[in-house]
């Protein structure tokens, strides 16, 4: 099949890509216009001009529309883990790709308003928790296969859980990035034998 006999894959990607952010831009701007619960998934779909059908082949339910980028979240942060540099340390790849993270974020147009509507509502707060915790897990196993340690070593598990609840306590600071830096020193001190 030539590329004149119809769409090639790359097309059909992008096009699956575009209905995607179509539905996460739609769900997120009416939900900071009329509040999570007041917006239904009928609602979002007609927004984004698609059927609820298609939204749930893109989305597994309401919740999943505001964190539409959960899965390049976890992956981007075991890539941190697995593809630093020679010679950087976990700690310090993680700090890196956090701070970049949260910088953007608080650089963000409507930022503010994207963690006030999590935090109020409860159902997000509940999936973003939710989400962190599917993270946990992924970045224990990195870290573990990393450190040469058995994933499911106290250690390992609870270094993943503040490394991840860092970035969560810095996110609330007016300024994130020193807030990050100071927490991964202490960090960095509790689990100094592991990763140095």
């Amino acid at each position: 099949m030539t590329a004149e006999d119809g769409p090639t894959p790359g097309r059909r990607e992008r096009k699956k890509a575009r209905t995607r952010q179509a539905l996460a831009d739609a769900a997120l701007r009416l939900f900071l216009e009329r509040g999570y619960d007041q917006v239904g998934v009928k609602d979002v779909a007609d927004a984004a001009d698609v059927s609820v059908t298609t939204l749930f082949k893109h989305f597994s339910g309401k919740e999943a529309l505001v964190f539409d980028q959960d899965a390049e979240q976890r992956a981007a942060l075991v890539a941190a883990v697995r593809e630093r540099r020679p010679g950087t340390t976990v700690l310090d790849a993680l700090r890196a790709h956090l701070r970049g993270l949260l910088v953007c974020a608080h650089e963000t147009p409507g930022f503010r308003d994207f963690r006030e509507l999590v935090e109020n509502t409860p159902a997000l707060a509940e999936y973003a928790h939710r989400m962190w915790l599917r993270h946990e897990t992924a970045l224990a196993e990195a870290l573990a296969a990393e450190l040469g340690t058995p994933p499911d070593a106290p250690s390992v598990r609870a270094l993943a859980h503040y490394v991840l609840a860092a970035r969560q306590l810095a996110g609330g600071s007016t300024d994130p990035g020193p807030a990050l830096d100071e927490i991964f020193a202490r960090i960095g001190k509790g689990w100094a034998d592991l990763v140095d």
